[in-house]
Parts: C-alpha cells; sequence; structure tokens
C-alpha cells in the first residue's frame, strides 16, 4: 500500500525536479556560500550546519539501533512503524535520519533543489511513523489492563482509523511538497497551501487522538480503580502507568512539532521560521528526538506483557504485525486472524 503511495508520489516529483532544476541553474549566484539569506537558489535560507547534523544525525541512529534490539529480543513488534521511521531498511521509504544525513549534502550543495526536496520531505513526513506506533501503542495498553470498554472508539478499528487518516495527511503533503517546487509561482503557493491543508489535517486528526488517550486515562483512573492502582505495589518502573505517562510525554511533544511546522508553513516561502536553523532544531528535531527516546528507558514491551492468553495475544500481534507491514510496504505475509474485542 504504501509502495504504490510513494511511487505514484515521487515519479511525478522525479519529472517536476528535473525540469525545475534545470530553469533554476540559470539563476543560482557561482558562490552560494556568500549570501545565502537572499540566495534565491537556496531553498533552506542558510548553510546547514554540519555539527547540527552529526549530533542529530547520531542520536537518532543510536535510538533507532536501540529500539531495533529490543523489538528482536524483547517483544513488542507492534512498535516496529516507530523503528522504521528512525531509519531505512531495504524498502524505499522516507526516513527520519536519512533526512539528516541529507543535510551533510546541502552543506556543500546549498542549491541543490533535489538534495532539499529529498531531505525535506524526509525529515518533515517520517513522523508520520512515529505517530502510527503511538495509535498502536493505546490499543494495546487498553488490552493489557483489560479496559477496551473505556475507549472511546472501539479498539479494533481504533488503530485503522488513525493510521489511514495519518496515511491520507502523508500523501496530501507529500503532493503539496512536489508543488511547491515549480516556477510557477501560482503552482508553487498553491503547492504550499495543499501541504499547509495536509498538516492541520494531521494535526487535528491527533488531537483528536490525543483527547481519546486523555479521556481513556481519565474513565480508568475514574471509574476502573482496581486496574488504576493495579501495579501500584511494584516499583514505579514497572508500573504500567509509567508507560502511560511516557506516551503522554510523546504525544505533547508530537504536538509542539505539529504546532511548529503548521506556524512555519502558514508564513509562506522563506518566512522567518523556515529560514532559522535555530528554530528548525528547536521546534522540529529536539521534540521529536523527545518523543522518540522517551521510549528507551521506558519500552512498551516490557510493561505490557500480555500475561492473560497468552495464544491469543500472539495471534493479536501478527495481526496488527499484518496490518503495519502492509501499510508500509512490506511483502512478507504475516498469518492474521480475526479477533473479537473483549
Amino acid at each position: 500500500m504504501a509502495r504504490s503511495i510513494l511511487a505514484s508520489t515521487l515519479f511525478p516529483l522525479t519529472l517536476l525536479l528535473t525540469y525545475v532544476t534545470s530553469a533554476r541553474a540559470a539563476q543560482c549566484p557561482s558562490d552560494p556560500y556568500q549570501d545565502p539569506s537572499n540566495d534565491p537558489c537556496n531553498s533552506l535560507g542558510y548553510i546547514a550546519n554540519n555539527t547540527l547534523t552529526a549530533i542529530s544525525f547520531g542520536f537518532v541512529l543510536l535510538i533507532a539501533f536501540i529500539q531495533s534490539y529490543r523489538i528482536i529480543y524483547k517483544d513488542a513488534r507492534w512498535m516496529l512503524p516507530m523503528v522504521i521511521g528512525e531509519y531505512s531498511t531495504s524498502q524505499s521509504h522516507n526516513f527520519y535520519a536519512t533526512g539528516f544525513g541529507f543535510r551533510f549534502a546541502l552543506h556543500y550543495n546549498p542549491d541543490s533543489l533535489g538534495i532539499y526536496i529529498a531531505e525535506y520531505l524526509m525529515i518533515v513526513l517520517s513522523p508520520c511513523f512515529f505517530i502510527a506506533a503511538n495509535y498502536v501503542l493505546l490499543g494495546r495498553l487498553a488490552r493489557e489492563i483489560d479496559c477496551v470498554h473505556q475507549v472511546l472508539l472501539p479498539v479494533r478499528w481504533l488503530t485503522l482509523i488513525f493510521v489511514l487518516s495519518d496515511v491520507t495527511t502523508f500523501v496530501i503533503q507529500a503532493v503539496g511538497a512536489s508543488m511547491t517546487t515549480s516556477t510557477v509561482y501560482n503552482s508553487a503557493l498553491t503547492g504550499l497551501h495543499v501541504f499547509l491543508a495536509g498538516l492541520v489535517l494531521q494535526l487535528a486528526s491527533f488531537i483528536f487522538f490525543c483527547v481519546v488517550y486523555a479521556r481513556f486515562l481519565y474513565k480508568v483512573r475514574a471509574e476502573e480503580q482496581a486496574m488504576w492502582m493495579r501495579d501500584s505495589k511494584q516499583h514505579w518502573n514497572s508500573d504500567w502507568r509509567t508507560l502511560a505517562a511516557a506516551t503522554a510525554v510523546s504525544c505533547i511533544t508530537i504536538l509542539i512539532r505539529s504546532c511548529y511546522r503548521v506556524a512555519e508553513i502558514a508564513q509562506g516561502f522563506h518566512g522567518s521560521l523556515g529560514s532559522s536553523e535555530e528554530a528548525f532544531y528547536l521546534g522540529d528535531t529536539l521534540p521529536l528526538l523527545v518523543a522518540i527516546v522517551i521510549y528507551v528507558p521506558f519500552w512498551p514491551g516490557r510493561f505490557i506483557t500480555g500475561k492473560l492468553a497468552p495464544s491469543v495475544n500472539e495471534s493479536q500481534n501478527d495481526q496488527e504485525l499484518s496490518f503495519s507491514r502492509s501499510l508500509l510496504g512490506y511483502n512478507h505475509e504475516v498469518p492474521t486472524v480475526v479477533l473479537d474485542d473483549h
């Protein structure tokens, strides 16, 4: 599914790239480092700092390696979307660490439109995978504490509804981003509006999810005291409420990043936020790093053990993993079953 989406999005983008790059070549200054803020060919509006890029690149890869190890040896395969969003595998997707890798190339080729588009799409679109992981996590947590009835939406449809929303906004953003590369101002402006619409819809969808999640925690605390206090005698690091708090932190930081991106695009071309490297790291990179690093010390597989009906839980694992893999373009088949909610 994702493979066809990316193919339909990236193919016209490639054609557009060829045209726009040739059209811009004659306008670019001979020395792109002399005045990057006024360089019409420098899409960033500044020269990417290699030190900051290296730190971010290394940190994201480290998080990805740790979480990959935990998926393999500590279970919670349903966290796969987050890890895939952190770095690339054999599949042709846009990933966060790869986006930072392209910032190295932008430092040495600041006027390259092709490198800029690759970097921008990978960094802007990869959080869709992080968001998807949180969608799956809510359903798993509700099953673990046997409180699926406290979730506003049916649990078996929860992940599907929100992930399909995520995919839809992903496509809208990708199409809008590709249109912004046009040398025709009206077309580029239309692309900017389309891209902004995708970001706003993603933000609205995620806000709704956060409301569903906050309501779930409130209802469990108010009406399911036994479950709320289930792990109270254990160390806080083994209490399911610790994982609930970590997920809340992840959601809040993703919301901060989403608001930053909406504000950045709303300013239009070469706005103060889009042309500031400091704003990029404070408004985008730092919140997303917090959103994914929070699951390193508080790995969901350690809290969600699936002690009840292990055979059924294993089938649920396979069902959700199969859905995640089909969404992300995997060809490997995973057996699935249809399960009723508790």
